[in-house]
């Protein structure tokens, strides 16, 4: 090659990339926890990551923010619901998309294992979003399936490719992998619909908790709700160990901050938490961050 001509990345090259870009402004813009965690990633592992949030999150906004006192009707969102679930299995097929946040996914799809096994029950509870309003117990633990558990696998298959060669066959996941995954995905949701507890019931007309009534939860089923977070926290703690080290560290940054948000609400009253929408500060969050970097470096060079 002659010294300073640059070669051009072929049309698919670039498109592919221009792709991924739009995905790591999606996940910027609306989760700085998520985010934190995902900069600790190798480049690719990083993009793979990002893929998936960016999907996951404009299904959210179709039946959340357009569904909602926004500008489209429900049955405008959920045509396009429909049509998104509807690009994305015809894109898993043929292996791109005009979309460039699906074509990104099921790039990322296709190169770690993830399948409609994941995708129908992630679509299936974004549809229960416009039709369900009170949740059951087995509704409960369907949607939170659905909208979470298989996102945390998605993720963990994204995970296992770190430090594997580009083209590698995706390691499948083993059991404690796939339980810690799982809980991590539920945790997470469970923190969030407790900090959007009175927004949900008030903007969305939701109640996700079974023992919620109007964004309004008793002391005693407080408890439980938060009996059964911490439980997941758990879970998904003891499983980062099957995490190879890069994806494990940023797994604890993002589980330290989603502990830092539990440890708040563990500490108001329903009411509080139904009036206010509990954060990290910035500074706080960025010492917890360095805390859970140092500590996850210490476990790896334990003798």
């Amino acid at each position: 090659m002659m010294l300073g001509v640059r070669t051009q990345p072929s049309p698919r090259r670039r498109y592919d990339a221009t792709a991924y870009r739009c995905a790591r402004v999606v996940l910027a813009d609306y989760s700085t926890s998520f985010s934190a965690g995902t900069r600790l990633l190798d480049a690719r592992t990083r993009a793979y990551v990002e893929s998936i949030y960016a999907l996951v999150r404009i299904a959210d906004e179709i039946v959340d923010t357009f569904a909602a006192q926004g500008p489209a009707s429900p049955g405008q969102s959920r045509d396009q619901l429909e049509a998104l679930r509807t690009e994305t299995e015809a894109a898993l097929e043929r292996g791109w998309s005009t979309n460039v946040i699906v074509h990104a996914f099921v790039l990322t799809a296709a190169r770690v294992g993830i399948t409609r096994a994941e995708t129908d029950p992630f679509f299936a509870s974004m549809a229960m979003d416009l039709d369900v309003r009170d949740h059951d117990r087995a509704s409960y633990e369907r949607y939170v399936y659905g909208s979470a558990e298989v996102v945390g696998l998605m993720c963990l298959r994204a995970f296992l490719t770190a430090g594997r060669p580009a083209g590698a066959a995706a390691l499948e996941p083993d059991d404690d992998a796939l339980t810690g995954a799982r809980a991590l995905g539920a945790a997470f949701q469970k923190v969030n619909f407790l900090r959007d507890l009175g927004d949900d019931a008030g903007r969305l007309g939701r109640d996700y908790f079974p023992a919620a009534h109007g964004g309004v939860l008793d002391h005693g089923a407080l408890l439980e709700i938060l009996d059964e977070i911490e439980e997941d926290l758990a879970l998904a703690r003891d499983a980062l160990a099957a995490l190879p080290p890069r994806p494990r560290a940023a797994v604890t940054v993002t589980l330290e901050l989603y502990t830092e948000l539990f440890d708040t609400l563990s500490a108001m009253t329903p009411e509080e938490i139904r009036a206010t929408r509990v954060r990290v500060p910035d500074v706080r969050k960025a010492l917890v961050a360095g805390r859970a970097m140092s500590r996850s470096w210490l476990a790896d060079h334990r003798d």
